[in-house]
């Protein structure tokens, strides 16, 4: 990034230096000796450390496991509107509500075998029971997974997929465990 006495100069923006000159919008196509000509200096951009949002707020700053009660920086809690103190969902129940959620998204398109049967006695086919009986278990399965954990480390391998020796991918993560129809 540019920088002119120690303001940064955005790109396809105009800028007035110190003697009143306005410079174009399109200062950036100068010359790179020129803008140096003109006062400005260059400092690259800094470093930005990659993380996982899933896991981390942000670069060393990871989500907390377990639900959270909000306070202020003086350490009073934090109300919501009905004067109950506000919660940080923590990562466990965050991601157990997904699993129950995807569980319900692939169950809902067999429900109405079960309201057939309910209302005309038809038999829900074995084969639908056997899906149905499969999400659930996956559900359960992964709950269990994910209640199993107890450092962020452990949590995070829920999310990394098996791989041979060669690095290719032989299964699904833990977190993705769900039958097929």
């Amino acid at each position: 990034m540019w920088q002119y006495n120690g303001t940064t100069i955005r790109v396809g923006r105009s800028w007035t230096d110190d003697n009143g000159t306005l410079h174009s919008s399109l200062w950036n196509r100068y010359s790179n000796d020129y803008k140096t000509a003109l006062g400005l200096v260059f400092t690259p951009d800094p470093i930005v450390e990659s993380y996982d949002d899933r896991f981390y707020w942000s670069a060393n700053n990871p989500k907390s496991l377990y639900d959270v009660t909000v306070t202020d920086e003086d350490g009073n809690p934090v109300l919501n509107e009905d004067g109950n103190q506000q919660v940080q969902v923590g990562l466990k129940n965050q991601w157990i509500a997904k699993t129950k959620e995807q569980s319900n998204n692939l169950l809902k398109d067999t429900d109405w075998y079960a309201v057939r049967q309910v209302e005309t006695s038809q038999a829900i086919p074995q084969s639908v029971l056997d899906y149905r009986a499969s999400v659930r278990a996956a559900s359960n399965s992964i709950e269990t997974a994910i209640n199993g954990c107890t450092t962020l480390e452990e949590f995070i391998a829920l999310f990394t997929a098996p791989t041979d020796a060669d690095g290719n991918v032989t299964g699904n993560a833990i977190i993705n465990q769900w039958p097929s129809n």
